[in-house]
């Protein structure tokens, strides 16, 4: 996205990603999905589109996950919500005092966030939980614009390795680092990007890690109390 089309808010910018069919695979597998649905959810009418980001436009802090999930953000239409990701991401930040309440199912919830941002560096559900890294690139504009618009921004919290190279991605496109040699992923693993930008990595709360203890409730509230320490410290 050029300086000649720069938006001037994130509700606009919100719009604009609703509406991207840039990457053909990506958008007939959410429309796919949203047509056949699962049987538990048959009464729903999903969303089957892009996914915009989340949150408190004022945020110090962004939470940068991957993709929205199929029969998740593709179902509710906001990241994190209605997939067993959202359920243990949502609690976390409830008692870390982000979220007005633990529970994310839909977007008429009430849910509302304080100091804090969620999006993603894909915003359509892939298959297989697994975007190209071409449909990457085609929202690369996307974050670019979102961090631009973040104008409060302290801290980011990069939710699994594919958000965390997506971070440095940005950085790199910025001219805010010239390598990416020196910022390694990690669990808990903390860096601070020559702009001031501080970065806080964590395993992704997907089912897969969470199910098997790889991420535990205490080490993600970890995460989150720290983020909270370093966005008022910046």
């Amino acid at each position: 996205m050029s300086s000649r089309t720069s938006l001037s808010s994130l509700a606009e910018l919100n719009e604009r990603i609703v509406a991207c069919t840039k990457c053909a695979r990506l958008r007939e597998h959410c429309l796919d999905v949203a047509a056949t649905k699962r049987r538990a959810y048959m009464d729903w009418e999903y969303w089957g589109r892009p996914v915009p980001g989340f949150g408190d436009a004022r945020a110090r802090v962004l939470a940068l996950g991957l993709a929205p999930g199929a029969h998740g953000s593709n179902r509710t239409g906001r990241p994190f919500t209605g997939d067993g990701s959202g359920n243990f991401l949502y609690p976390v930040l409830y008692e870390a005092g982000f979220a007005s309440q633990p529970e994310a199912v839909s977007r008429e919830d009430g849910m509302k966030l304080t100091d804090l941002w969620i999006s993603s560096v894909g915003r359509c559900a892939p298959p297989g939980n697994k975007p190209t890294p071409e449909e990457l690139r085609n929202c690369q504009p996307w974050l670019d614009e979102e961090m631009r618009l973040l104008k409060r921004l302290r801290v980011v919290v990069c939710l699994g390795k594919i958000a965390f190279d997506g971070l440095l991605g940005w950085a790199q496109r910025t001219g805010i680092v010239s390598s990416r040699s020196g910022y390694v992923f990690g669990h808990g693993a903390e860096a601070t990007l020559p702009n001031g930008l501080r970065v806080i990595a964590s395993y992704h709360p997907s089912l897969q890690n969470t199910n098997t203890g790889k991420l535990t409730r205490t080490m993600f509230l970890e995460v989150f109390e720290r983020t909270k320490v370093l966005a008022e410290r910046a």
